[in-house]
């Protein structure tokens, strides 16, 4: 009698690029350093969470005003990093669950987290673990995530298959254009050295023409689109509605079944 050998299994597909995570590991000990490598999104953050704060209020019809704006609600930082979204979010009242592909990431916003007295559940999973699961949140972030990914599509779907019906999602990304490759590229990894060498490929840069196509494929619309300039006269970022060139916030709504 000949032992039977049990037939190989392909590995679980991953939106995950193995190449993304192992680049913002190697540097996840300065997720908190202001002045270090993660410098700009220290610089872009105000802008990112007065836009999140009054989008979602308005889209919840709560008050934007008030010390805890997003309290009730549940919000999902997809691709979390080091908890610099995470943790502004907790403040603002919601009830957040943070997740990222690179496990040391996670153990840097947890042990940040637990300095701050700030309650974040932190997980080292997948978007597309969580959707399985049928788990759902009032609002998802993908900040500064969709350009990092290995299959936008299946990103795209997992993300969206986590958003409940009448919730909504908000996107921060880099559209692909010359300007962007000149400026958030060239510029910022090769000149002004604000971003280690390779932190992007232009090429998946996403358009949002692109971003909303593959979101309505999930049942996810496109609601509003405002573009983050730089002022290098006094270090700042604003919000540009008409120069979507470079960087650009997407707010986006499942709309009830």
């Amino acid at each position: 009698m000949t032992a039977q050998t049990a037939p190989k299994t392909s590995p679980r597909p991953t939106t995950a690029d193995d190449g993304e995570v192992a680049r913002f590991q190697a540097i996840a000990d300065e997720w908190w350093d202001a002045k270090g490598k993660f410098r700009p999104l220290h610089r872009i953050n105000p802008v990112r969470i007065a836009y999140i704060r009054d989008r979602v209020a308005a889209h919840f019809g709560l008050d934007a005003g008030k010390t805890a704006p997003l309290s009730g609600l549940t919000l999902l930082d997809i691709g979390c990093g080091g908890g610099l979204l995470a943790e502004p979010m907790t403040r603002l009242g919601a009830r957040v669950t943070g997740i990222d592909a690179g496990e040391k990431n996670v153990a840097v916003a947890k042990l940040h987290a637990e300095q701050m007295g700030l309650n974040v559940d932190y997980r080292h999973v997948l978007p597309e673990d969580l959707a399985g699961l049928g788990q759902t949140y009032d609002v998802v972030l993908n900040m500064e995530v969709v350009e990092h990914v290995a299959d936008l599509d299946a990103f795209l779907a997992a993300s969206a298959g986590l958003v409940r019906p009448g919730g909504c999602m908000v996107v921060t990304t880099l559209n692909r254009t010359l300007k962007s490759l000149a400026l958030a590229k060239i510029g910022a990894e090769y000149i002004l050295r604000w971003l280690p060498v390779g932190t992007h490929d232009w090429r998946k840069f996403v358009r949002p023409s692109e971003l909303a196509e593959g979101l309505a494929a999930h049942g996810v619309r496109l609601a509003d689109l405002e573009g983050m300039v730089f002022n290098p006269l006094n270090d700042t970022w604003r919000l540009n509605a008409k120069d979507l060139a470079v960087n650009y916030l997407a707010f986006c709504i499942k709309d009830p079944s």
